[in-house]
Parts: C-alpha cells; sequence; structure tokens
C-alpha cells in the first residue's frame, strides 16, 4: 500500500501532535462534543416512582466493543432515566482502570433499548464531527498520552475527569475527509485485527498442544505398548504397570507463608524479599518486581524459601488454579506470602513434581477441591497433600524430562513468536490510526 502525505502543514500548537494539514482545525473537544456523565448507583429514591433499566458499567465498555452478556439494572426515575439515557452515536469512554486501556471505549449503536451509564462511564455526544472521527481520534496514541498525562494515578489504575476530557485538542478535517479516513481505518485495521486474531487463535492452540504433551507423557509415559493398570483414582484411569502412585504427602512437604500485617511493634526485625502471588506465573517467575516485608528475625528460617521448592499457587483463576514454578534460590534469603505454597519434595524430583503439577489430571484435581467464588477458586495445603502423585522410575523420569524439555521448547518457540507477531501487529494498528487521525499521510485517493 502507497500512501503520501498532504502539500500544506502547519504547527498544530502542541508537541505530542506536531503539525497537522493546513485546512484542518485543532480545538479543545469541547467545541465539537458535549461530554456526559453518568449516575452514581445507590442514590435515594424512596418515596418515587422509579423503574427498573440496563445499566451499562465499566466492564461492559472494552476497548473497540460492547460486553452486555451481563448486563446490571438500576431503579431510577423518570427524570434520571431523561437526563441518563444513552443515545445512538454516543462515544463511551471509561473514565478510569488500568493505565494503558484509560478513556478506552467505543461507539453505542442503541444496542438496548433505554439503557442508562453509571458515573465511571462517559457519553461523549458528537456536534459537528462524526462519531466514527471521534472514536479514533480518542482511541489513538495521542490521545491515551493525552489522558495519561492528565490523569490522576495510583500504582498501575488512572482515572481522568471530564473536565479533561473536554479540553482534549481534537483534530478535525472536513467532513467528507472524515469520512474517507474512517472508511480506510476501518478496512485497514480489520485486516490486522484479523492476522491478530488468527495468532491468538494459534497460541490457544499451542498452549493445548503444550498441556496435552505433558499430560499424556506424565500418566501414560513414552512407550505406548507398555502394559497398563488401574490407578486407583477414577479420574485418572490407566497408568504404566510399572509405575506407582503416591499422595504428595508422602513424597513432600508444604510449607505455607506468612500473612502480611501482622504486628512487629517493639520487636526485633529485619527486610528481607517477599514472593507474591504476582510473582508466580506458570512455569516461570516474575521477579523483577519482588515486595520487601518486616519480619521478626526467627521467622526467616520458618518461612525461607530453599532450592528445588516447587512454588504453587493457592488460588487465583480457575485455569491459573496451583500453577506454579520451580524454585531456584534466585534470591538470597527470600520468603513467601500466605498466598503461595512452598512444596518441598523429599521422594521425588522438583522438576518432576512441576510437571505433575502442571498437567490436566492435576489440575482437575484442585479444580475439583476448591472453593470457587465467580471466576475465582482457591485450595487448602490439605488438599494440596492429598494430590495422587504418578511415579515411574528415576531413570524413566529423567527420559520423560528430556523429552518434554525438547517438545516443550518447541512449542514455546512458537508460541513467542506468536506472541511477538501480535505485538508487532499492534504497533502497527496503532501507529495506522494516529498517522491517519493526525494527517501524517493523506488516504483520500486510496
Amino acid at each position: 500500500m502507497s500512501v503520501s502525505q498532504y502539500a500544506d502543514y502547519e504547527d498544530s500548537g502542541f508537541d505530542w501532535l506536531g503539525k497537522v494539514p493546513a485546512h484542518w482545525e485543532v480545538a479543545p473537544l469541547k467545541r465539537y462534543a458535549a461530554v456526559q456523565t453518568g449516575i452514581a448507583k445507590g442514590k435515594d429514591n424512596e418515596g418515587k416512582n422509579t423503574v427498573a433499566v440496563p445499566y451499562l458499567r465499566v466492564a461492559n465498555v472494552q476497548d473497540g466493543h460492547l460486553v452486555l452478556h451481563d448486563m446490571a439494572t438500576i431503579d431510577v426515575t423518570a427524570d434520571a432515566m431523561s437526563r441518563y439515557r444513552l443515545r445512538p452515536g454516543d462515544v463511551l469512554m471509561n473514565e478510569g482502570g488500568d493505565a494503558d486501556k484509560l478513556g478506552r471505549g467505543c461507539i453505542w449503536q442503541g444496542e438496548i433499548a433505554d439503557c442508562i451509564h453509571q458515573n465511571h462511564v462517559f457519553a461523549v455526544r458528537p456536534q459537528g464531527v462524526s462519531s466514527e472521527w471521534l472514536n479514533w481520534v480518542t482511541s489513538s496514541a495521542g490521545a491515551q498520552f493525552y489522558f495519561l498525562t492528565r490523569s490522576k494515578q495510583s500504582t498501575n489504575l488512572a482515572s481522568i475527569s471530564s473536565t479533561n476530557i473536554m479540553e482534549l485538542p481534537l483534530v478535525v478535517p472536513p467532513i467528507d475527509e472524515q469520512a474517507s479516513i474512517t472508511a480506510f481505518l476501518d478496512r485497514e485495521t480489520a485486516k490486522i485485527d484479523t492476522l491478530i486474531a488468527e495468532q491468538e487463535k494459534l497460541l490457544t492452540l499451542l498452549a493445548e498442544k503444550r498441556q496435552a504433551t505433558i499430560s499424556h507423557a506424565v500418566t501414560k509415559g513414552l512407550n505406548p505398548d507398555v502394559s497398563m493398570k488401574d490407578s486407583g483414582v477414577e479420574w485418572l484411569g490407566e497408568v504404566p504397570e510399572h509405575w506407582d502412585v503416591n499422595r504428595l504427602k508422602f513424597i513432600a512437604s508444604v510449607q505455607t507463608g506468612i500473612a502480611k500485617g501482622k504486628d512487629t511493634a517493639d520487636k526485633e526485625t529485619i527486610a528481607i524479599p517477599y514472593l507474591r502471588v504476582a510473582n508466580v506465573q506458570d512455569g516461570y517467575l516474575a521477579l523483577d518486581d519482588v515486595a520487601i516485608i518486616e519480619i521478626e528475625v526467627e521467622q526467616l528460617e520458618r518461612y525461607r524459601l530453599a532450592p528445588g521448592d516447587v512454588l504453587m499457587n493457592e488460588g487465583g483463576d480457575f485455569d491459573k488454579l496451583g500453577r506454579g514454578a520451580v524454585w531456584r534460590g534466585e534470591i538470597a534469603d527470600c520468603i513467601h506470602q500466605n498466598h503461595v505454597f512452598a512444596v518441598r519434595p523429599h521422594g521425588v524430583s522438583s522438576e518432576w513434581l512441576n510437571l505433575i503439577t502442571s498437567s490436566r489430571y492435576a489440575q482437575f484435581y484442585f479444580m475439583s477441591r476448591s472453593k470457587q467464588s465467580t471466576n475465582l477458586a482457591s485450595i487448602s495445603s490439605t488438599n494440596i497433600m492429598e494430590l495422587p502423585v504418578v511415579l515411574p522410575p528415576q531413570s524413566e523420569q529423567r527420559t520423560i524430562l528430556a523429552f518434554l524439555k525438547s517438545e516443550i521448547g518447541k512449542l514455546d518457540s512458537l508460541t513467542n513468536r506468536a506472541k511477538r507477531a501480535i505485538g508487532l501487529f499492534n504497533e502497527r494498528r496503532s501507529a495506522l490510526i494516529s498517522a491517519a487521525v493526525t494527517g501524517k499521510i493523506d488516504v483520500r485517493n486510496i
């Protein structure tokens, strides 16, 4: 695809926006749109006539699309209904959330009749500019930079006021150019989105293949002709005849971690690294952000991690329950929180036990023994200790581990390539949007 530039440019007056086509206008968003704030839940309507209506929340407004399968309702008066009703063409924007998704939104097409929005969702109503153009501009990298620099931030969360949104410098080409550019972006981003979707599908297939490869190897072995026997566990099925099946508590101990917030006043303490759930990922450790905790001196020995410990998370999303990795002593004198278990093997290798806990049968066991709420689950150390562990002879364990290291390495390499491709496609998408909505490229004749 070959694109050209406009003939004449002039300074926009904003460093982050740069030069724009000379015949475009740059003005605050408030000149071309009104920002309607939403209604807060919990208002007192006692003694008033109310009606239950659909209530759009932050969770419903994603980046570029709506999620409407889980809509809440709210009781409102007729006046509130009139004041907060969404109209087709409103550009929805979230007031806050993750820093990289601040101001994310999409166009309301009137998907639900008589729907209103909460106070954390803004309805930006265009006046003299198309909804499609406004949506592309507010989702561009420049607008996201503006929102982030004007936002209130805490940790990795941010929020922006309606006042700051109204002051967003809006680039406005003639209406016919708006239509040409939005049509171009609709078409070109759809192509990129298709490529991203294909890579995401590949990631799902690779993850399924990875777990299937591990699960088959650690429960059936590598010899397809080996004699099998009943494992004694209904949901585990048959295992090679010469393998053993032991409960985890007979081949390992489970060390629970320390809870944060203990009173250490008037006690001798030391500051040491503290491993949290966020540090323990599926198959690896994320150690770029390790917290520090003050503990009593004598507690260090009780909670110190030892090389070879298999770390497992007590809870989280269903598909991550019990996820973990082997601790190699990466950080000296490091302890772990109470939501991370340190499983210390004494009758099995750490590598074998780590593969077992990531297999399908172990994940099924954790889920069936867990406490569940909404989309979260947690499991106790007592239930973890009852996990049936399949045990081939040591030499066969080593053979299987070597096989899986090779196979998983190949799958992980493909996974990393797919992730890099998605990153490049997203960068291309963002760059294309920014170039088009700021007039760095002229797409009128494409």
